[in-house]
């Protein structure tokens, strides 16, 4: 049996920390019991900042590690495309699967304890299957042209036979409403909710709303430029045309786990017909990469507001300079200053394990081995600053 104490300790589940708490374990991480000490002086080990649990990065690619520092920042996504197309074999593979085992065992020390990862192809299999983080993969598949819809799905079955002879819990997933048919959109979306997971990129930037509602913009422009199809011009929010298309598989409501990655577009409508028919629906951000693509934010105001499900993500190193997810609170805490910390904490663990339907991440509470973190560096009121960082205890 161990015992540590903070300054403040964070449940996971509570906004409000236990000031000057402290934590219990047993020699395998297990939660003993949580509450308050007597103080700083009275605890054998005592962290001046704060105590959470293990961290959960509900959306990453960390096969794409390897493109760290190579791409320009605020091009937009039609500019971003065109460098992933360019860039994303840049290096042999054996480099790109060093760079992604050193970027998992940086997650790891950093805290992270749980991980919801994009996969399109077998590099992090095994290195996922041998690490203590647990992950689970979503095989995301693109397609744009109709006729090739049939060949993508049975490719990605294919790989799905390899994830699993690995170990890991895997499943097909869409990427998001311009990258596919409405063919594949629903295939692929019948394979995930199969497998009761499904992770979506779902309104990410002004360009791809401009596609779906009128047929124009930079986006638009890129896939005609390319003589690629796109999908039908809706009108509505593309998100809209996502739970249209989702209406093909089977008729809502859909009680299967959904997480909808970036919002940066979300508006009142969409949200309204989302949370109608989707049961079970989770919302990350992704505010680093969201600047670096395009220098917006998603609308947290109206997302707290309607009482959304927050989860938070690191998305990739082709647009991010890092996977480190305290950076990704920090940047919340500074644009939106008036969320209690304890509200992004939340976001960060006990949400994204909702998500992943993993009950023992998540939150320090009795019984559970979610990892405990440490995070050092806060202001006088117990806020993250730019120096904030975290690093695993247990």
């Amino acid at each position: 049996m161990k015992r540590i104490a903070a300054s403040y300790v964070y449940t996971g589940r509570d906004i409000e920390p236990i000031v000057d708490g402290y934590v219990e374990f047993a020699d395998d991480g297990t939660i003993v019991s949580v509450g308050k000490s007597a103080g700083k002086g009275s605890e054998p080990v005592f962290y001046n900042g704060a105590i959470i649990p293990g961290l959960v990065n509900s959306h990453c690619h960390l096969e794409l590690s390897h493109l760290q520092g190579k791409f320009r920042k605020g091009t937009g996504m039609a500019g971003f495309i065109d460098q992933i197309n360019s860039l994303r074999d840049s290096k042999p593979r054996e480099e790109k699967i060093a760079d992604a085992r050193k970027w998992l065992e940086v997650l790891w020390n950093q805290g992270v304890s749980a991980m919801a990862d994009i996969s399109n192809c077998n590099d992090t299999f095994a290195m996922k299957a041998s690490s203590p983080l647990y992950t689970r993969t979503f095989l995301e598949v693109f397609g744009t042209e109709p006729e090739d819809c049939a060949g993508v799905i049975e490719d990605v079955r294919r790989l799905k036979a390899e994830a699993d002879k690995a170990g890991i819990d895997a499943a097909p997933t869409p990427h998001s409403c311009y990258t596919m048919s409405p063919e594949l959109l629903t295939a692929a979306s019948a394979e995930a909710l199969k497998a009761g997971y499904l992770s979506y990129h779902s309104q990410e930037s002004r360009e791809e709303e401009d596609l779906m509602i009128s047929g124009t913009g930079a986006l638009a422009d890129n896939y005609k430029g390319r003589n690629l199809s796109t999908p039908p011009v809706t009108g509505k929010p593309a998100l809209m045309y996502f739970l249209d298309r989702l209406g093909h598989v089977h008729r809502p409501p859909f009680e299967e786990h959904v997480l909808l990655v970036h919002n940066v577009c979300l508006t009142q409508e969409a949200a309204d017909a989302a949370k109608e028919v989707l049961k079970n629906v989770w919302w990350a951000v992704c505010p680093l990469s969201n600047i670096f693509i395009h220098e917006a934010l998603p609308p947290l105001d109206l997302m707290r507001r309607n009482g959304l499900s927050i989860t938070i993500g690191t998305d990739s190193l082709s647009s991010n300079d890092t996977l480190d997810m305290v950076k990704e609170m920090y940047c919340i805490s500074e644009n939106f200053p008036y969320v209690p910390f304890g509200e992004i904490v939340r976001w960060a663990t006990f949400n994204g394990a909702s998500f992943l339907n993993k009950p023992s991440f998540g939150s320090l509470e009795a019984g559970k081995k979610p990892g405990i973190v440490f995070v050092e560096n806060l202001d006088g009121n117990g806020r993250l600053t730019p120096e904030s960082r975290s690093k695993r205890i247990v």
